[in-house]
């Protein structure tokens, strides 16, 4: 039978898979499946064994482009070469490529990466190094990884770029241990200059500009949280409900930063920021609609340093704002530790050990003290735009903190 571009799809179904020979191609042959799916493959004998590779499906490929695949595959047939063999070998290749084995490696990661943390890691495989996803490992060396680094600085900052590169070279670290990668490219490569640590402490009138600039919406909500609480910019974009029972949020040791299960509580504003946030149907988190919480911070903080016109701040900025600013009011170095959640300072060694008081109490008193000077500097403020008087607002907060 001479197989047609009509009669390939035509001939019949039976009730098991046949095989229709082409008269005009030895060996090429029409897979008619019980189900009814159609291909085109080639058949031979190899030695004792019969042998079938396909080739295409009928709705995809032409009949006369699959005679000419064929054609070429028996002759490397004739000559040795096993076009099964060849397939498998493609396979195999196809997963020394950066964008399959980068896919592999966050695969393997969420078994043990916290979710903020693999995000950002998926972000910089996926994202940051895209031009590097057609690539095999073995084309990759330092120069590429260099040239990239330097892109990403450019477009993006120093501090993602060297972000980036951790990722990265923790990825490379991955596939030696695989067996994949003789050597880690991103090794020697240079770390972006990024100015040193930061020490920017906001003013009284920068926080109030950023407070009357911050929206009634998640990322204002937010924005107002870290402010009045100090703590970190992940912690409160990926707080759920069940994290904040009874006005305080309570952070397992999953979501922080040292593995440390963390007590906040909530004085009255902060309270009543929280509390604003409507609560979404089938979503556990307070804010942002995603799997992971809120992470529109990149056109959401431009939004809001056009509006407020406070220059050159980052979120984190205000968490030392707010320890700063509670040292400033008397509260005690030790006390806004337990704030932070940060294990070192006066809780280093063997103080850290040993000591396992929970400060819940001058907590609430340091964050309340806070609170309400936050709320004072704001009403001060609307006080001298709107002509009017206001009384300070004090708090006896009952012995030192």
């Amino acid at each position: 039978m001479k197989l047609t571009s009509d009669n390939v799809r035509t001939l019949p179904v039976k009730g098991a898979d046949v095989l229709y020979p082409d008269d005009a191609c030895e060996n090429f042959y029409l897979r008619v499946r019980a189900g009814g799916s159609r291909t085109y493959c080639i058949q031979w004998r190899q030695g004792r064994l019969q042998r079938r590779a396909t080739i295409g499906k009928v709705s995809h490929l032409p009949l006369d482009e699959a005679r000419q695949r064929a054609r070429k595959l028996l002759v490397g047939v004739y000559d040795g070469v096993d076009p099964i063999a060849q397939k498998a070998k493609a396979v195999v290749s196809d997963r020394q490529l950066f964008g399959v084995l980068a896919t592999e490696y966050l695969e393997v990661r969420t078994r043990d990466m916290r979710p903020r943390s693999l995000d950002q890691c998926r972000m910089h495989l996926q994202k940051y190094f895209k031009p590097m996803h057609r690539m095999a490992l073995n084309q990759i060396d330092r120069a590429a990884v260099a040239a990239e680094l330097r892109i990403i600085a450019r477009e993006r900052g120093p501090v993602a770029a060297n972000r980036g590169r951790s990722s990265l070279s923790a990825f490379f670290g991955w596939c030696i241990g695989e067996g994949i990668l003789e050597s880690n490219p991103t090794l020697g490569t240079n770390k972006q200059a990024e100015g040193g640590g930061r020490d920017r402490v906001l003013t009284d009138d920068e926080l109030v500009a950023i407070w009357n600039a911050c929206r009634d919406d998640d990322y204002g909500r937010i924005v107002k949280l870290l402010m009045l609480t100090g703590q970190r910019r992940e912690e409160i974009a990926s707080l759920k409900w069940s994290e904040v029972p009874d006005g305080a949020i309570m952070l397992p040791k999953e979501r922080t930063k040292n593995g440390r299960a963390h007590v906040v509580p909530l004085a009255i504003n902060a309270r009543a920021v929280l509390y604003e946030a409507p609560e979404r149907v089938g979503s556990e988190f307070v804010f942002g609609a995603g799997k992971t919480g809120f992470n529109n911070f990149s056109k959401s903080k431009q939004q809001l340093d056009k509006a407020c016109g406070v220059t050159g701040f980052t979120l984190h900025d205000l968490r030392r704002t707010a320890a700063s600013g509670m040292a400033r009011l008397g509260v005690s170095l030790p006390v806004i530790e337990k704030i932070l959640n940060h294990t070192s300072g006066s809780f280093a060694g063997v103080v850290g050990v040993y000591q396992r008081h929970d400060f819940a109490a001058e907590k609430f008193s340091a964050l309340t003290l806070w609170d309400a000077h936050v709320a004072n500097i704001v009403r001060i403020q609307l006080a001298r735009a709107t002509g009017t008087n206001v009384t300070t607002l004090k708090r006896a907060l009952g012995g030192a903190v």
